[in-house]
């Protein structure tokens, strides 16, 4: 069935593309370039910063596009089709001056105007300074763009250390990001789906270091043409490869008592021809924690205490790398190939001492344990794209999509336990989990332009994932020494997730104001999961459902750069492996960790209305949303009438939820100020362990963060964030905060910065809490928190930089939580 369908799915596209193709009659390329200059003072000659440069055709009065000068006077207009043109620059206290007589062909699309001249005028308004910076959040029709490479403050750190400053996202203590409250989001690279973000979200973005981040988008309300990817939303994190015109590299290092780092990336390109390569390698220093750990039990008037305290010591080394290829057969046929493979090793040494006490019975029973685990994370994604566009049809497009994914999750722990009166669960034990998760996809896209300003975007799409979990729990026997398994936490689990889907999208304009982006997506999904070997009480997993996903959005722009939207959006979010695997983690044998194969998709309904506008100087975004989230997935905690507990997940109820983004920014001579905040409600209902729950209340997180020039080559930067407990039915997860500051000085080809997080304070704890109708737990952890580094960066050549990106985006599956592959709340692989 599964063979089939592809083949249909590949009869779709060729049948398009042997409609369509112009092989025989192409009459010629059509290749865009790029116009640039540098603007200067007529009578000192020095650089005018932040002057405004308009594009527009020869003789027209219309501008198709406007930038704003660099610090050094430079400007660049990108992907200028060939033409004639004019350009007009203007600045205060300066008279305007238009540029004539510009044209590109296609022998020569790349224009350099050289040194401008604006000359002052005779009468100047006296005490007016007027200040301005390349944006470091840009509001897009269907986006939030963060542009994070110039901020000094995150060098050294990795990808978490980025979110966090991004407006409408939250990440707490263990790297797990939120969206308006909701952590269903789907992470894409370079708009790129990838299998790294299959088990743990948390975890995989700690493979990259902040240097290799160039900017940020969050896109809250997705259009058909994405995938149905969650409640949430899209973030898509864009690094700094492209493909290029031209020879460049550059290399990155950072050095700090928390995180070491170096990335290093080269780019050649000649003609129709590119090649890209980077590599990076991060290491953290091994950090010290101390865990707390205290749950009380009342089941039939018996009173159990079940107490820990201990220390264990953590460290993280991986890498990643990337290489990708392009050509272009001519200017309407051109092939995109990349490779993108990481490795992630996270280790854990501690122990632990407690008791467990019981008011009829058993009195107190003594205990210790000690744990050493190593976890290995590690994958690769290769895409390839073939895309074709039409003669004298700008906007006519078809793609055809291919890519192969994989990721090993493989954790191993070996734990050593002794009880001073429950010696029956004394052991010496080994416990694996191997997992692996394949994907193969297969897409096609077609854009159709209807009339000016108005367009049609359709598609295909096919994912296959195959998911294997491989477990084992080993015990030693002391008269051999030897390790043998336990039948009972021996097992594969194989699991099947097809999801097959087709679009259609439709983009317009009305009356020149009104822009409308209007679609309907569907999904069908197919669901299979079993033991390979039988296990009791444990039938075949199987499920179909089909989904019909409407999205709409409208937006006006105003005067004064002012713009509204509103829109609402459908999307269904299918759980990942982190959620699904029956791997019964028994590292701490009384409160075990195991997945739900079981798990049913949430399907969330979205309304939001967003406002733009400039204020007395301020620049302001925000946005109301209601969102109302079916079957919710929640991690849920269950004592059993022994004594033990089990963390597992669920589809726990429906949660109604109303939310507040505010954010601003405020430019001051030379320093930038921006402050936002988002907040929003809780008010869920379910069912958690048979027992009918329900909760009403409130999370938010706010932010402050800013920089200062302190000259034309020194910058520094400084951020705060604070984040509210997030809720669940049965409790809070810990409160995150965090500050610091970065300073940079740049030289003509490197730079070298130094960055400071919570400079006061060495060490932080975070408390958490959850409640049902027999237990009350509390769970405490403190870490190193204070983070000293310095960055060196380098780079060297001369490049033309094309932008290239796979029209593959695997947005479906709701994504892990926790840190090292832990489930927050749960034993994981740990003490």
């Amino acid at each position: 069935m599964r063979l089939s369908i592809f083949i249909l799915l590949w009869g779709f596209c060729s049948v398009i593309a042997s409609a369509q193709m112009p092989f025989g009659g192409n009459k010629g390329p059509s290749i865009k370039g790029k116009i640039t200059g540098i603007v200067l003072d007529s009578t000192t000659n020095e650089p005018i910063s932040f002057a405004s440069v308009a594009l527009r055709k020869a003789g027209k009065t219309d501008f198709l596009d406007g930038v704003l000068t660099e610090i050094n006077g430079n400007f660049k207009f990108n992907e200028v089709a060939t033409g004639k043109y004019e350009v007009v620059i203007s600045f205060l206290g300066y008279q305007e001056k238009i540029i004539k007589d510009i044209e590109t062909t296609l022998k020569s699309p790349d224009l350099d105007l050289g040194k401008i001249s604006l000359r002052q005028n005779s009468v100047l308004t006296e005490a007016v300074e007027i200040t301005g910076e390349r944006a470091l959040i840009e509001n897009k029709v269907d986006r939030l763009v963060f542009n994070a490479e110039n901020d000094a403050s995150i060098a050294g750190g990795d990808a978490t250390d980025v979110l966090r400053k991004v407006p409408l996202l939250s990440v707490d203590l263990n790297g797990n990001v939120s969206l308006r409250g909701s952590e269903s989001v789907r992470i894409l690279i370079n708009g790129k789906p990838s299998g790294m973000f299959s088990n743990n979200v948390a975890d995989a973005l700690k493979m990259f270091p902040a240097d290799q981040i160039k900017s940020v988008e969050v896109i809250t309300s997705p259009s058909a043409k994405y995938d149905a990817e969650g409640s949430a939303g899209i973030i898509n994190i864009i690094t700094k490869k492209s493909n290029i015109e031209g020879l460049a590299g550059s290399v990155n290092a950072s050095a700090g008592i928390r995180q070491n780092s170096l990335f290093t990336n080269l780019n050649a390109g000649k003609g129709r021809l590119g090649l890209s390569s980077s590599a990076a390698i991060f290491y953290s220093n091994p950090a010290n924690g101390r865990i707390t750990f205290d749950r009380t039990e009342n089941i039939d008037e018996v009173v159990r205490v079940y107490s820990q305290r201990g220390n264990q010591c953590t460290s993280r080394l991986g890498g990643n790398g990337n290489v990708s290829a392009f050509y272009d057969f001519n200017g309407y046929h051109s092939i995109n190939s990349s490779l993108n493979f990481r490795g992630f090793g996270f280790d854990l040494e501690g122990r632990v001492d407690g008791f467990l006490s019981q008011s009829d019975i058993m009195g107190r029973n003594d205990f210790f344990r000690t744990n050493n685990a190593n976890n290995f994370f590690g994958g690769y994604d290769w895409n390839t794209d073939y895309t074709m566009k039409f003669e004298n049809q700008k906007d006519r497009e078809l793609s055809m999509s291919f890519q192969i994914s994989k990721e090993n999750n493989n954790q191993e722990a070996d734990v050593l336990e002794e009880h001073t009166v429950l010696t029956f669960i004394n052991r010496d034990a080994r416990i694996f989990n191997e997992g692996e998760n394949t994907e193969l996809t297969f897409q096609v896209d077609y854009t159709h332009p209807l009339w000016k300003g108005a367009k049609l975007e359709t598609g295909v799409k096919g994912v296959l994932r195959d998911i294997v979990s491989d477990f084992n729990n080993q015990v030693k026997d002391p008269n051999t020494g030897l390790y043998n398994s336990i039948p009972e936490f021996t097992n594969i689990f194989d699991y099947n997730q097809d999801v097959y889907a087709g679009y259609g999208s439709l983009n317009f304009i009305v009356a020149k104001k009104y822009s409308f982006i209007t679609g309907l997506r569907y999904e069908g999904t197919r669901i299979g999961g079993a033991f390979r070997t039988p296990v009791e009480n444990t039938p075949m997993v199987e499920n179909d459902y089909q989904n019909f996903l409407p999205s709409f959005t409208v937006s006006r722009n105003l005067k004064n750069f002012k713009s509204i939207k509103l829109s609402y959006n459908q999307r269904i979010q299918r759980p990942s492996l982190f959620f699904v695997n029956p791997f019964n983690n028994n590292s701490d044998f009384l409160n075990r960790t195991i997945g739900n194969p079981e798990l049913l998709p949430e399907i969330t309904h979205q309304i939001e209305m967003g406002y733009n506008t400039s204020l007395l100087g301020f620049t302001i975004f925000s946005a109301v949303y209601y969102k109302r989230t079916e079957d919710i997935i929640e991690q849920i905690l269950k004592v059993e009438e022994t004594g033990a507990s089990v963390n597992t997940f669920d589809n726990v109820g429906t949660n109604n939820s109303f939310g507040l983004n505010l954010f601003t920014s405020k430019s001051i001579n030379k320093l930038t100020l921006r402050v936002g905040g988002n907040f929003y409600t809780y008010d869920a209902q379910g069912i958690v362990n048979n027992i009918e729950l329900n909760r009403q209340s409130y999370e938010y997180n706010l932010f402050l963060n800013g920089d200062y020039t302190i000259s034309g080559s020194i910058k520094m930067d400084f951020f705060g964030f604070f984040r509210s407990p997030r809720r669940t039915l049965q409790g809070d997860t810990p409160s995150f905060s965090i500050y610091g500051m970065g300073i940079r000085k740049d030289f003509k080809n490197s730079s070298i910065g130094i960055n400071v997080i919570e400079p006061f304070q060495n060490d932080k704890a975070f408390d958490s809490e959850q409640t049902g109708p027999n237990f009350t737990q509390f769970n405490s952890f403190t870490i190193p928190f204070r983070s000293i580094g310095v960055n060196f960066r380098y780079k060297f050549g001369s490049v033309d930089f094309k932008e290239r990106k796979s029209k593959i985006k695997n947005s479906d599956l709701k994504n892990g939580e926790g840190g090292g592959g832990v489930p927050a709340g749960g034993g994981g692989v740990g003490i």
